[in-house]
């Protein structure tokens, strides 16, 4: 039996709003992920420390509040402290723009608003089986 995928899945900094990150977990859920959601206003370090905890094949972080420059940066750091190397996916309302810096930074994949479900499992997906079969 192939072993699921395990994602943690949070909101960072004062980012309130998780009606995005709440579907999103359940889609992934519904395809088989095993999901660890965290909640809202979790600091880099926590969210390291949970996923480390879960052992996490990779950890989800979503935005509205315009933080996710700011909180991507301190979350691969954290990432980087403990020596953790797990693909590490953005989405929320993240400007187009912002994108090419933060794959620079780290990330794996960019979700912006919109994205259908079936998009975000595929891809989600392809990032960890690559990870696997490596």
């Amino acid at each position: 039996m192939t072993k699921r995928h395990r994602i943690v899945l949070a909101k960072m900094g004062l980012d309130c709003h998780d009606t995005g990150i709440v579907i999103v977990a359940q889609l992934l859920r519904d395809h088989g992920f095993e999901v660890i959601y965290l909640g809202l206003h979790n600091s880099a370090d926590a969210v390291v420390k949970a996923a480390l905890q879960e052992n996490a094949d990779a950890i989800g972080i979503s935005f509205l509040s315009g933080q996710h420059m700011t909180q991507v940066r301190l979350l691969i750091e954290a990432m980087a402290r403990q020596r953790m190397q797990v693909p590490v996916f953005c989405g929320g309302v993240v400007p187009r723009e912002d994108a090419a810096e933060l794959q620079k930074m780290g990330v794996a994949e960019v979700f912006f608003p919109g994205t259908l479900g079936p998009e975000v499992v595929a891809r989600v997906s392809g990032v960890l089986d690559r990870g696997r079969a490596a």
